[in-house]
């Protein structure tokens, strides 16, 4: 075990340890869970990412749901599985981002998170507004207990977002596109924007690639090898997304929960981008360490 440990911290040392914030990162990492954790943590999910990455279209419809269910009894001590138990981290969780939603809220709206994992951010937000979607591949993270009349939780595959066709006001997900392969993120893209009604807002927060990775994967590697199938940057969430038909793209910046600027052109982060990715890597994520999340609001 001792060899195991030593083995695991020297490799994380050596691929993660490159910046401030990524030694803040493993840091807490290390409060929370033990090298071996970590390594196990990493080895199940790159086993369960290369099933996704290695299968079909049509054999990834019945296999988000399987993997996503396998890994929470692979791995129970998964931050996701401690937080959505834990009512404090919860709560801590929610508070920022339902401060970040709470302007784009009516009452007689109807909001959609897409993979809303506890729920807790879906189940807050419905005191604001007239009926609540959530649409998942898993349900293994909601914990038992009374839900609001107004919310609904769909289990889907990952392509398809069953809700009504044009009656969602508010759209949202945060860490979600990016464990979507690349096509399925188009499809399922397509199939919110169906969802939308028109003048409807999608609010949409990734992990940026240019400071990734951003899965269990950055402790060990230099791309996504875990269940982050594909990291994005505002030049390709942009084009994704007037690709399926938004007709308005804006960038915002923000931090835990205070909008830090108004919806901005996207052109300046794309610009920017462009000149970090021509970087070599480790400059390149030594001067992104801010660019930690793509931030996108799009309107049908």
């Amino acid at each position: 075990m001792a060899t195991t440990q030593a083995t695991t911290q020297a490799t994380i040392q050596q691929q993660s340890g490159k910046t401030r914030r990524t030694r803040q990162v493993i840091t807490q990492y290390q409060k929370e869970r033990s090298l071996e954790q970590l390594r196990e943590h990493y080895e199940i999910e790159k086993e369960l990412a290369n099933r996704l990455r290695n299968a079909s279209r049509e054999e990834r419809r019945g296999l988000y749901n399987e993997v996503y269910d396998e890994r929470l009894r692979r791995i129970p001590h998964h931050p996701l599985a401690t937080k959505a138990a834990d009512p404090v981290a919860q709560q801590a969780a929610v508070t920022p981002q339902l401060k970040l939603l709470q302007p784009l809220l009516k009452a007689e709206h109807v909001f959609m998170e897409v993979g809303p994992g506890d729920c807790a951010l879906a189940m807050a937000v419905a005191p604001y507004v007239r009926h609540v979607h959530g649409v998942d591949v898993s349900d293994g993270l909601v914990q038992e207990g009374a839900r609001p009349e107004n919310f609904e939780l769909h289990i889907a595959d990952g392509f398809e977002i069953p809700v009504p066709v044009g009656s969602v006001h508010v759209a949202y997900s945060n860490q979600m596109m990016e464990h979507l392969h690349r096509e399925d993120a188009l499809e399922q893209l397509a199939n919110i924007h169906r969802a939308m009604a028109p003048g409807g807002c999608y609010v949409c927060i990734t992990p940026n690639r240019l400071s990734g990775p951003w899965d269990i994967s950055r402790h060990f590697d230099d791309v996504a090898t875990g269940l982050h199938m594909h990291e994005y940057t505002v030049a390709e969430m942009v084009e994704t997304f007037r690709q399926v038909g938004f007709r308005r793209v804006r960038a915002f910046v923000s931090y835990e929960g205070h909008h830090l600027t108004p919806q901005l052109p996207v052109a300046p982060f794309c610009w920017l981008e462009w000149g970090l990715a021509h970087l070599p890597r480790t400059l390149r994520r030594n001067l992104s360490h801010s660019l930690t999340a793509v931030k996108i609001v799009a309107i049908k």
